[in-house]
C-alpha cells in the first residue's frame, strides 16, 4: 500500500504543477481517444514503470475541473480539506448501510443531516439521507410523495392517473424520475415561467385545477432553488396555499443553489423552505466538496422509512434502525459521501461555509458589473444568481464556447432560455478570486481578437 501511496503523491504533485502552468488543456477528440491513449487492458501484469507512465498520461489528459478557468458545469474548484476527507473515506472503505460496518462514520452522516435540518428550520421529527446525486435525491422525494398520496401503492402499483408539476426551466430529472416511478412522463406538467425563469404560480394553479376537473390525482410539486441555466428560485411561500388546498407534496430541488441556507445574506431566496415536505442540496456544487455529496432531508422522517425500509436479516443484525442507515436509503451498499463534507464543515465552521456562498455571489456581481460596463457584451441574467448569462460581439454562444474548449483556452458552457442562446458563466468555484473573473473576460476577448474572422466564418457556415 505504501508504494501505491508514493505513486499517488508523485502523480498529485505533477498534476498540481501542470494545473498551475496550464489550467485548460486541448481535448482529445472522442473518435481519436483510443488511438491517442493506451487504455487497453493487458492479459499480463504491466511493468511498474510502464504502468506509472500510462497512469500519468491518463491523468494529464483529463479535463481540469479544479482550475481557475473551469466554468463549464455547476461544480468546480478544489477545497483541500474536503479532498482530504474523501481520500480518507476511500482508504477506510466503509459501507454506510449499518452501524456495525460504519461505526462512527454513521455519526458523521447523522450530524450533517441534523445540522442541515436545523438550517432549513425543520423540527426534531425530521431526518434525511445521502443519495447518489441530485437526480436521485429528487427521485426519492417523488417516491415519498407518491407513497403518501396513495395507500398501498408500494404493493399494488400505480393504478390511477397521478400528475406532478415542475417549471419549464427545472432540471430534466423530473421527467426521468416520473418514468422510473411508474407515473409516466406524460403526467409531468411543465409550468410556464416569468422573464426571470421563475415558475408562475397562476399557471401552476390553472394546471392543477385542469387536472382535478379531468379526474386526475395531483400529488407532487417540484420547486427549484437555482435553475440550471438562469439560476432562478421558485417562490416557495407562494406555493404553500396550493400545497394545502390540494394536499400536495412540495419538494424543493436545491441541488444547485440550495446552499444559500448557510448564508444570512442570501437565505431569503428560499423563504418558506421550512414548510416544504423535502429539500435537497448538493455539497459538491456551492460547497465545493469532491463529487458527489448530495443530501436529501424530509420534514417527517416516517416517510423515509415508509418508502425505503425493507427487512433483511442477513444485513441488519445489530443496533437500532436509527443507526442502520440502509433503512432510509435508496441503495444497499453505499460509499461514505458524508466524510468529505464533515471535514470541510468541521474545519471551516458554519460561518466559513456561509463565507464561501457569499463569495460566490460577490464573484457573480463582479462578472455582471464588468458586462454592464462594456458595450460589446449583452447580459441576459439577473442579480442574486451565480449564473451569469451573456453574449459577446454577437458571436453565437455555441460557436465561441466550442472554439474556446477546442483551443484549450477556457472551459465554459452555453445555455438557452426561450429564444435566446448565450454563454453561461457560473461562479461556483469559491477558490476563485475577483481577479480570476476579470481574467476570464480578458482571455475571452483576447481569443476573439485573434480568431474573430474564423469565428464569424464558422458561425455563418454553421447557420
Amino acid at each position: 500500500m505504501r508504494e501505491e501511496l508514493d505513486l499517488f503523491h508523485r502523480l498529485s504533485e505533477i498534476l498540481l504543477n501542470e494545473e498551475e502552468k496550464q489550467p485548460v488543456i486541448a481535448p482529445i477528440a472522442a473518435d481519436a481517444l483510443f488511438e491517442t491513449l493506451d487504455l487497453s487492458l493487458p492479459q499480463e501484469p504491466m511493468v511498474a514503470k510502464h504502468f506509472e507512465h500510462s497512469l500519468k498520461e491518463l491523468v494529464l489528459s483529463t479535463p481540469r475541473t479544479a482550475t481557475r478557468l473551469f466554468f463549464n458545469q455547476l461544480f468546480g474548484g478544489r477545497q483541500p480539506i474536503a479532498t482530504l476527507g474523501d481520500l480518507l473515506a476511500v482508504l477506510l472503505n466503509n459501507s454506510m448501510y449499518t452501524y456495525k460496518v460504519a461505526g462512527p462514520q454513521v455519526g458523521v452522516e447523522k450530524a450533517i443531516l441534523r445540522s442541515i435540518c436545523d438550517l432549513v428550520g425543520y423540527d426534531s421529527n425530521s431526518d434525511g439521507t445521502f443519495a447518489p446525486g441530485g437526480s436521485m435525491s429528487n427521485f426519492m422525494a417523488l417516491l415519498m410523495a407518491r407513497d403518501r398520496k396513495v395507500a398501498g401503492i408500494r404493493k399494488e402499483g400505480v393504478q390511477q392517473r397521478l400528475t406532478l408539476y415542475t417549471s419549464e426551466a427545472s432540471h430534466y430529472s423530473t421527467d426521468k424520475n416520473a418514468s422510473f416511478a411508474g407515473v409516466g412522463r406524460q403526467q409531468v406538467r411543465h409550468i410556464a415561467t416569468d422573464e426571470y425563469g421563475v415558475m408562475r404560480v397562476d399557471a401552476l394553479k390553472a394546471a392543477i385545477e385542469e387536472d382535478v376537473r379531468a379526474g386526475h390525482t395531483p400529488f407532487f410539486i417540484n420547486a427549484t432553488a437555482g435553475t440550471t441555466v438562469l439560476g432562478a428560485y421558485d417562490p416557495i411561500e407562494a406555493l404553500i396555499e396550493l400545497v394545502e388546498t390540494y394536499d400536495l407534496w412540495l419538494h424543493v430541488d436545491g441541488a444547485y443553489c440550495g446552499a444559500v441556507i448557510f448564508s444570512e445574506h442570501y437565505k431569503y431566496l428560499v423563504n418558506g423552505l421550512h414548510r416544504a415536505d423535502s429539500f435537497c442540496v448538493n455539497a459538491h456544487k456551492m460547497l465545493g466538496t469532491p463529487l458527489s455529496s448530495s443530501i436529501l432531508v424530509v420534514k417527517n422522517k416516517e416517510h423515509l422509512y415508509h418508502s425505503f425500509a425493507t427487512e433483511a436479516d442477513y444485513l441488519y443484525q445489530t443496533d437500532a434502525d436509527e443507526y442502520n442507515l440502509g433503512k432510509t436509503s435508496l441503495q444497499c451498499g453505499r460509499r461514505n459521501d458524508a466524510l468529505k463534507l464533515w471535514t470541510l464543515w468541521k474545519a471551516k465552521g458554519t460561518s466559513g461555509l456561509a463565507a464561501m456562498v457569499d463569495h460566490q455571489f460577490a464573484l457573480a456581481d463582479t462578472a455582471r458589473k464588468y458586462i454592464r460596463e462594456n458595450d460589446a457584451y449583452t447580459l441576459y441574467s439577473f442579480d442574486d444568481s451565480v449564473s451569469i448569462c451573456f453574449n459577446y460581439k454577437d458571436i453565437p454562444a455555441k460557436t465561441l464556447c466550442t472554439q474556446l474548449y477546442e483551443h484549450g483556452e477556457i472551459m465554459v458552457g452555453y445555455g438557452r432560455f426561450r429564444e435566446s442562446e448565450f454563454i453561461r458563466l457560473v461562479t461556483i468555484n469559491a477558490t476563485n478570486t475577483h481577479e480570476d473573473i476579470l481574467h476570464f473576460f480578458k482571455r475571452l476577448e483576447s481569443f476573439v481578437e485573434q480568431h474573430q474572422e474564423a469565428l464569424l466564418a464558422g458561425s455563418t457556415k454553421g447557420g
